[in-house]
Order: structure tokens, then C-alpha cells, then sequence
């Protein structure tokens, strides 16, 4: 795989009222992955092409909805273009421990979305693996818990 490029979509964070259900929703209908992440409350998720993201409760003051972040090197240097261009930053770079930084910025006409820099540069990759190798383990529990509802529907 190329390696993404600055601007690219590297993650979608879901904020919802009821994550449990939310990811037991998106493993039934589309197979997505969870992993949960204990120490950040939140559950990471692979898509089968990607990108990837999180799935928490809505932080304060947030709605439930989807934060969309784009790829930086340079969270600081992107900041000062986009306040350059008529955008604002809502949320200073803040540290993801162990993982990288993130920035939360509104374009000109409304649209919030978020900065990612990484400090890990072949996460994406190792999320995909780590995916691949769980789905391979329940895929078969969960084509045979697919069967078994459909002989009840059956019947």
C-alpha cells in the first residue's frame, strides 16, 4: 500500500449515545473489528477498506455523530494554514499518548474535522493485520450465529 498522503482521511472517530450497540450494529451489518481500549474507555474499528477509527460516548458538550480526521506532519504548520484561509482552530494539538497528536479546527463555513499526526507511522498497517487475523478467528462463529438465525426465521 502508498503511503497516505497529508490531507488524506486516516480516521473516523463515532460518537454515539450507546456505543455497545453501535458496535454490536456495525459488526452484524458490515463485519467490521472493534478493539477496546480500556485505559481511554474507546473502541478502535477496522473497516474492510479502511480508514479505520474510534468509537466512544460523546465527549461534553459534543453531539452524537462522526468527526472525520486528516493526515498531518505538521499539525503546527497546518494550524497556521488553516487560520490563514479563514478557518479556526477549536482545539489546540493536544498528545495522544504513545500514539501521536490531534487538533480540532473548523473550516470557513462550519465544518469541523480534526488534524492527525502520527507517531507511529505504520499504524494503519498494523491495525489491518490485527483485523485480518480476528476476523479470520470469528468469522466462522459468526457466519454459524448468521446460519443459526436463519433456521429460526425458517421456522
Amino acid at each position: 500500500m502508498a503511503e497516505q498522503k497529508p490531507g488524506s482521511f486516516v480516521h473516523m472517530e463515532i460518537a454515539s449515545t450507546d456505543p455497545q450497540r453501535t458496535r454490536q450494529f456495525f459488526e452484524e451489518v458490515f463485519d467490521w473489528d472493534f478493539e477496546f481500549v480500556p485505559e481511554m474507555n474507546y473502541h478502535t474499528y477496522s473497516a474492510p477498506s479502511g480508514p479505520g477509527g474510534g468509537l466512544m460516548s460523546p465527549m461534553e458538550n459534543q453531539s452524537p455523530g462522526i468527526l472525520n480526521y486528516l493526515l498531518s506532519h505538521d499539525i503546527d504548520a497546518d494550524v497556521k494554514k488553516i487560520e490563514a484561509a479563514g478557518g479556526r482552530v477549536l482545539q489546540p494539538k493536544r498528545e495522544i499518548p504513545g500514539v501521536g497528536s490531534w487538533a480540532l479546527f473548523q473550516e470557513p463555513t462550519g465544518i469541523v474535522m480534526a488534524l492527525f499526526e502520527s507517531k507511529m507511522p505504520d499504524l494503519r498497517e498494523r491495525r489491518r493485520t490485527r483485523a485480518a487475523a480476528r476476523r479470520s478467528s470469528t468469522r466462522k462463529v459468526a457466519k454459524e450465529k448468521k446460519q443459526a438465525r436463519s433456521r429460526r426465521r425458517r421456522r
